[in-house]
C-alpha cells in the first residue's frame, strides 16, 4: 500500500496565515486528466433503442484533447477566478506532475492534495455529441482512496462541498464537515449510483445545501422517493440546473427560477456544471441572495461553455461583474 508523500502528509500543521483565513472553501472531489472527444453527430442517430441489450457502437471522433479536470479541480479553478480561496482536497497519483505545474501557474492551492505513488491520477474518457450528451468512462485510480484525506477543523474553512469522489471518502468527508461544524454542499453528480437510498438520505440530512443537474435530480427522486420540495425541506436550498434553460432553486418553501445566461458561443459543455458550482460557492461565501447567486453561477457556466476544455477559460471578477450587468441589467 502506498503512503502519503511527505510533502502532503500532514494537513494539521498550518501556518498562522492559513489559520487566520476565514474566506476559504474546501472542495472535496476528484482530480483527473480528461481525454475529451467530440462526436460530430448525435448519439441517438446511431443507437437503436430495441438493440440496447446488445450494444456495439463505434463513434468516429476526429477531435481529441487531453485536459486537466476532475470535479474538485474544476470547481476550485472557477472559484479561484472569482477571487476566493479555493482549496481542492483530493488524492492524486504518480503522474500528477503536469497538473501540479498547471495549478502552480494558475495560483490554485495544492495544500490539501495527497500523492499516492503507487497509483495513477483519475482518468476520464469523455465523448460528447452535438446535443451536448456525454458518454464517459472513468478510471478512479488514486481517487479510490480519497478517505485518506481528512477535513481539518482548525483551518478557518468557511464552507465545503462534497463532490464526486471515492465512495468512502464522500461518506467520511460529509461526516467530518458535520463534526467540524462546517456547512457544506452535497453534489453527488455522476457518483450517485454508488449509493443506496438510505445513504443518499443520510447525505441530505447532513448537508446544508444540495445541488444536482436535472437528470441527477430525477435519479435522486427515483432512488429515494423524495420530491424536490421534500428534499428542500431538509436543507437550506436545493439547486437544480437545467443546462441552457437556467436553473431552479428550492428554498423557504418556494421555487426561484433563475434565467439562463447567454453564452458567446457553444463550444464544449464539459465542466459547465463545475463552473456553475464555483459561482454557487462564491455566492454562499459572500452572503449573496439566491437570485444573484444563481445568476452568477449560471454566468460562470455560460463563460465556460464558450471554451474547449474545463479550465481553459480565463476571466476576472471585474469582467464577470461587467458581463452580469450587461446580461441581467443590475450589479452585484
Amino acid at each position: 500500500m502506498s503512503e502519503l508523500s511527505p510533502k502532503n502528509a500532514s494537513f494539521v500543521e498550518k501556518d498562522d496565515k492559513k489559520k487566520r483565513s476565514l474566506k476559504s472553501a474546501l472542495i472535496c472531489g476528484s482530480m483527473a486528466f480528461d481525454t475529451i472527444m467530440v462526436f460530430q453527430d448525435k448519439f441517438k442517430n446511431h443507437i437503436l433503442p430495441d438493440k440496447v441489450h446488445m450494444l456495439n457502437v463505434s463513434f468516429l471522433v476526429p477531435q481529441l484533447r487531453r485536459e486537466f479536470g476532475g470535479c474538485a479541480g474544476n470547481i476550485a479553478y472557477n472559484l479561484h477566478l472569482l477571487g476566493e480561496e479555493a482549496l481542492p482536497m483530493a488524492t492524486v497519483g504518480k503522474d500528477f506532475g503536469p497538473y501540479a505545474d498547471w495549478m502552480s501557474q494558475k495560483g490554485v492551492s495544492q495544500d490539501y492534495l495527497s500523492v499516492l505513488e503507487d497509483d495513477y491520477t483519475g482518468q476520464a474518457y469523455i465523448t460528447t455529441d452535438m446535443d451536448d450528451n456525454q458518454i464517459t468512462a472513468f478510471h478512479p485510480g488514486a481517487m479510490g482512496r480519497s478517505e485518506l484525506n481528512r477535513v481539518p477543523n482548525d483551518a478557518g474553512i468557511q464552507v465545503g462541498i462534497v463532490s464526486p469522489d471515492g465512495k468512502a471518502g464522500m461518506i467520511e468527508h460529509a461526516q467530518q464537515f458535520v463534526d467540524a461544524d462546517i456547512p457544506f454542499v452535497f453534489d453527488p453528480g455522476q457518483g450517485m449510483p454508488m449509493f443506496s437510498a438510505d445513504e443518499l438520505k443520510k447525505f441530505i440530512e447532513q448537508a446544508t445545501w444540495v445541488t444536482l443537474n436535472d437528470y441527477e435530480a430525477a435519479m435522486l427522486q427515483e432512488t429515494t422517493g423524495l420530491s424536490p420540495h421534500e428534499i428542500a425541506l431538509q436543507v437550506e436550498a436545493l439547486i437544480i440546473t437545467n443546462g441552457g434553460e437556467g436553473s431552479f432553486i428550492y428554498t423557504n418553501g418556494k421555487r426561484i427560477d433563475i434565467p439562463p445566461a447567454t453564452a458567446k458561443a457553444i463550444i464544449d459543455p464539459t465542466g459547465c456544471g463545475d463552473a456553475y458550482r464555483g459561482g454557487l460557492l462564491y455566492g454562499l461565501m459572500n452572503g449573496l441572495d439566491w437570485e444573484v447567486t444563481g445568476r452568477i453561477a449560471g454566468l460562470m457556466g455560460a463563460i465556460k461553455i464558450a471554451h474547449a476544455g474545463t479550465q481553459n477559460h480565463s476571466v476576472t471578477l471585474d469582467e464577470v461583474k461587467a458581463q452580469y450587468l450587461e446580461q441581467f441589467g443590475e450589479s452585484f
